[in-house]
């Protein structure tokens, strides 16, 4: 068995779980251990899990088993979501595992691996919020501020605003999975931000649970303390963009509007999840809008920012939703106009106030309905955002790389109206060109197809 101190890490899941990656990252490499890209080469392999709703659970248990595998004697880990929502469940099921790491204070992960690679038993640790020392929570904030082994494309990164989440919907495992919303010190965040530009990062992308959530947790008076921050991320040095993702409707802080306008950094895009639009199904869902408010909403964002770029996601198959609620969905997607979004049919977790609302020999009958709404939705959708892109044909903008295609002279890029990995690119004639990704270009946008776009360097 290797017993050298080299690691392979597998991430899955969001941006949030990513960033929990990057931290591990950074403990293990500030005590000796050394990452490798070749699973076989380590005598630790870490996966961090996703544990949010089915789909992404049956992919995690499904790469840890096939690691598990490929690799007998080699000490396989089970971190991330997965872990701390189903430890006990994970350590019976899979006896094969070396090791079971909850997410609560991530930076432990040294003292977890020093452990187990000199153990010939099983090892779960997946302790609750109130039983960790806060100086722990201090080091995982610390190490964040220190990232510098980021797993994101070139050029790009994330930071953590808070953690966890307080809003409590019905059909959301989050805040049983993170425990309640937890915001990071503004200083600690605008000094993170400052060392990443400073080693070349050109992209911010905020994210949390809900950014709109932001500092209420901290703020005597409640109010999201994101307004504030975004003015002091707009007053530090260098040259970078910032985008916002994730602020639940409920929560949006109108005043970031005018900060918007005012600022060249922060650009107007606004990821708002709607998650559905009939008032039945929404207060079903604990969530407080309906098709009216939300339009309003987007209104307003469009009045002060009339470029603004807006994505969502949608659920369909909610427990109770009925035709004329999904006719409501429909009515509003062709309303809204949105640039971009998401849908998922509804996953039936446990320990959500959601979860015994409807059985589940009935849920999977509306299962089915729910993804032929998704199908159709998707398709509307989808002509909708054709249609947005071509407001952009003919602008000069700076482009972010993120790779090569099959020709030289082909580049697939992303604006700033394009967020990684969920959005469409751009692809950039370059001609005699030779680009790197992360390089930032200039270039001119000159058709839509599909939902991509296509330019040319200036």
């Amino acid at each position: 068995m290797n017993t050298e101190k080299i690691y392979y890490l597998e991430n899955l899941g969001c941006a949030k779980n990513q960033v929990d990656a990057e931290i591990m990252i950074a403990a293990l490499d500030s005590a000796g251990w050394a990452k490798t890209a070749e699973p076989g080469l380590a005598s630790l392999i870490i996966v961090n899990t996703c544990g949010f709703i089915e789909p992404a659970k049956e992919e995690s248990v499904d790469v840890l088993i096939a690691f598990r595998d490929a690799f007998p004697d080699t000490k396989v880990i089970a971190a991330g979501c997965l872990s701390q929502r189903y430890s006990a469940v994970l350590a019976e099921s899979m006896p094969e595992l070396d090791g079971i790491f909850g997410n609560n204070s991530v930076s432990l992960i040294t003292d977890f691996a020093e452990r187990l690679i000199s153990s010939k038993a099983q090892i779960v640790s997946a302790p609750g919020l109130n039983e960790i020392e806060s100086t722990a929570f201090d080091c995982d904030d610390k190490l964040s501020v220190n990232r510098t082994n980021l797993l994101s494309g070139a050029s790009t990164a994330y930071v953590k605003l808070a953690e966890g989440c307080s809003n409590n919907c019905s059909f959301c495992a989050i805040p049983v999975i993170r425990g309640p919303n937890r915001s990071r010190k503004p200083g600690s965040i605008l000094e993170e931000i400052k060392r990443l530009t400073e080693s070349g990062i050109r992209e911010i992308n905020l994210i949390a649970q809900d950014l709109g959530s932001y500092g209420v947790d901290a703020d005597p008076q409640k109010q999201c303390l994101l307004p504030e921050l975004l003015r002091g991320i707009d007053a530090l040095p260098g040259d970078f963009i910032v985008r916002m993702l994730y602020i639940h409707p409920d929560n949006f802080p109108f005043e970031i509007l005018d900060i918007c306008a005012e600022s060249k950094r922060i650009v107007p895009y606004f990821d708002i999840p709607f998650q559905h639009a009939s008032a039945p199904v929404l207060i079903t869902m604990n969530r407080h809008g309906n098709a009216d408010v939300y339009l309003e909403l987007l209104s307003r964002i469009r009045a002060k920012l009339p470029n603004a770029a807006i994505r969502t996601t949608f659920m369909l198959g909610f427990p109770g939703e009925s035709k004329e609620d999904v006719e409501i969905l429909e009515r509003f997607i062709g309303a809204a106009e949105i640039d971009w979004a998401g849908f998922f049919v509804y996953s039936r977790e446990e320990d959500t106030a959601a979860y015994d609302m409807e059985g589940p020999r009935k849920l999977k009958k509306r299962s089915k309905n729910a993804e032929k709404d998704v199908e159709r939705l998707q398709e509307l959708q989808t002509s909708i955002t054709m249609k947005a892109m071509k407001r952009f044909v003919g602008d000069k903008l700076k482009l972010l790389v993120e790779e090569g295609v099959d020709s030289e002279d082909l580049y697939l890029c992303r604006a700033w109206f394009q967020a990684p990995e969920v959005d469409s690119l751009v692809v950039l004639h370059a001609e005699e060109s030779s680009l790197n990704p992360g390089d930032i270009v200039d270039a001119e946008i000159r058709a839509v197809n599909g939902i991509d776009l296509e330019a040319r360097l200036i």
